[in-house]
């Protein structure tokens, strides 16, 4: 593959000459700025041949560098092998960041390229200033893979579904009212945005536009009057065409945002979030007002919807707390499968792949009330391919056989109208090392402590790392990634704004944690070549007391999975910890007790055990 890869680089750099552009970005993104993007925006991949769900290409004529982070360091080294491309750590010392290579690079009169639509505007508009400063300019208006990506998969389209009160807990009218609330509250007389999950959340619409991802391409203006919706055709029902007129929405065609902002004659400000609508959008509408006297204005801000989505109600949380009992009853079956198909005998024992392990777990999950899909592709990593946090087994290309020995590696989640669930487990097939079990062992305390957190109003996630960090950083450890991440409801498996990571980007503000907010808690220990750990726990901010000094908050498990006792190590537990761990499996035990068969029960009560 890495001749192919080479071929399509040529073939990008002759594009370039043509466009006259020197250097050319190519982010991994859509035209909304999504985590995950539907196969018609793998642009990056095409011509890279990496294909991780984060990272950018740059390339120049005289080299190409990928840029991705610690969670794909490995995987990205593997698949650029002979590619050409420099594989660019970010965050590692010696390794410029993406804006600083250009400066490095571009020089005064060259033009540096990109698809304007699928870079965010609060990127574009660094990229501009950093051109202007060195005399070059911006060209943003050529996808360049048109002419060289002959098979390219079609911009998806499905039809949408509305999604119900009884799962959503608040009607689109009392939504748009808090919207309108906020953006006047801005002194602004109109809101924009194209983030997908953010447009689902507020009309209680959902799509299947993007794999595991139930949204749909589209993009909203909302004003005092009216609500603007621009999305395909082929995605409107006549379900959503009588909801629409109900709700005084206007229908207009996908592509037609950038025109429609053109003319767009409404007096006062429309409130922007710089991350949440493209470079192109902001470039046009900038023009549209250029070109007339009077009207609108564009006014950047922090989205509203942003928060508001990531604070579940009552009704959202209710149904989420009995959707992750289901989820997990299921990840506990699998798990009891699994490791009793190990312990049989050779001649008894099945022939299971992680591919196959995978396989069963995810039928199992088809299996439950409200279930629409995955929430992301499930990782089943065995042995040193768990090194590679974000590995997927492919069938004939890299799917190992699982032994009865060492530790298997399940990452999974599911999408359902009751909510979005993201769970890992590390599991002993066998026989294991001492290291694996202290490396397990301070996964699992790391785990705990960030569980069993107590923490005054206004804190964030930042202010919460190091509770998880310390027994890492205690033994010289460390993981490549933040601990933990929002979740959305029937909505993406990562959501902002919460997030719980040590390092703080400039510019980038983090959310208070506050009630209703679910927030993964996932460290881990990956030694490549090795083996890799991750304990995933899904924790629901809740309020734990108030009093003189404040109002302190407190974290509530959603997820109900048995920590695996053949991989715990005493000697490494504090009695503190060791009390989490008891309290938590006890938890285990009585909830989800009731959803088991005899067999299952009586499996699930030996792994919880108390530690004495």
């Amino acid at each position: 593959m890495s001749e192919l890869h080479r071929e399509r680089t040529k073939r990008l750099r002759a594009a370039m000459k043509e466009a006259g552009i020197d250097v050319y970005l190519i982010p991994t993104a859509d035209f909304h700025n999504s985590e995950y993007a539907a196969e018609y925006f793998h642009t990056r991949e095409f011509f890279s041949g990496f294909t991780g769900s984060a990272g950018t290409l740059v390339v120049t004529q005289e080299e190409a560098g990928l840029w991705t982070d610690g969670r794909y360091f490995i995987q990205a080294a593997k698949e650029l092998e002979g590619s050409g491309i420099l594989l660019m750590r970010m965050g590692e010392p010696g390794v410029p960041e993406i804006r600083e290579y250009l400066a490095e690079t571009i020089h005064e009169g060259q033009v540096l390229g990109f698809d304007g639509r699928c870079v965010p505007c609060s990127e574009g508009m660094a990229l501009s200033k950093l051109m202007r400063g060195k005399g070059a300019s911006l060209r943003t208006d050529r996808d360049l893979a048109e002419g060289i990506w002959i098979d390219r998969p079609a911009l998806p389209s499905h039809p949408v579904e509305i999604l119900e009160d009884d799962y959503s807990g608040e009607d689109i009218e009392e939504k748009l009212t808090r919207l309108r609330e906020a953006f006047h509250a801005e002194g602004a007389a109109a809101y924009i945005d194209s983030k997908l999950d953010s447009i689902m959340w507020l009309l209680n619409m959902r799509g299947a536009d993007v794999t595991c991802n139930p949204v749909a391409l589209c993009h909203i203006l909302v004003d005092d009057r009216n609500v603007y919706l621009f999305i395909q055709e082929q995605e409107v029902t006549n379900e959503l065409r009588a909801y629409a007129a109900l709700h005084r929405i206007t229908i207009l065609p996908y592509d037609d945002l950038e025109a429609f902002l053109g003319i767009y004659d409404y007096r006062g400000d429309v409130l922007y979030d710089p991350g949440c609508i493209s470079y192109s959008i902001y470039h046009n509408a900038s023009k549209g007002i250029a070109g007339k006297a009077g009207g609108y204005t564009l006014t950047a801000g922090s989205s509203p919807l942003e928060k508001f989505k990531s604070v579940k109600n009552e009704t959202e949380m209710n149904n989420l707390r009995e959707c992750y009992k289901r989820d997990s009853a299921a990840l506990c079956r699998f798990i009891q499968w699994v490791t009793g198909e190990m312990k049989k005998p050779e001649g008894e024992r099945k022939r299971i792949t992680e591919s196959d392990a995978a396989f069963y777990l995810d039928n199992l999950r088809a299996g439950l009330p409200d279930y629409r899909d995955l929430s992301f592709s499930t990782i089943s990593a065995y042995g040193p391919n768990a090194a590679m946090m974000h590995y997927e087994a492919v069938p004939g290309v890299s799917d190992a056989e699982l032994k009865p020995e060492g530790m298997l590696l399940v990452d999974s989640g599911g999408q359902y109208l009751t909510g979005t669930t993201d769970v890992t487990r590390t599991i002993a097939l066998g026989p294991v090392t001492e290291e694996m079990k202290k490396h397990y062992t301070l996964t699992a305390v790391s785990n705990l402590q960030l569980m069993g957190a107590v923490f005054i109003e206004g804190c964030t996630g930042a202010n919460l790392d190091i509770l998880a960090r310390e027994p890492m950083w205690k033994e010289g450890l460390d993981y490549k990634c933040g601990t933990g991440h929002g979740i959305g409801y029937y909505l993406g498996v990562h959501e902002s704004p919460p997030s719980i990571r040590w390092k703080v980007f400039p510019g980038r503000q983090d959310a208070p944690m506050e009630p209703g907010m679910i927030v993964s808690d996932e460290p881990g220990v990956y030694l490549e070549g090795k083996y890799g750990i991750r304990i995933e726990t899904i924790l629901e901010v809740v309020e734990h007391t108030v009093n003189e000094w404040g109002r302190f908050l407190s974290f509530e498990p959603l997820t109900l999975v048995p920590f695996d006792r053949n991989l715990i190590e005493p000697a490494y537990l504090t009695p503190e910890t060791k009390a989490l761990l008891n309290e938590y499996h006890e938890r285990v035990r009585i909830e989800l007790a009731p959803l088991l068969n005899a067999e299952e029960a009586l499996w699930l009560e030996e792994q919880t055990k108390p530690l004495s």
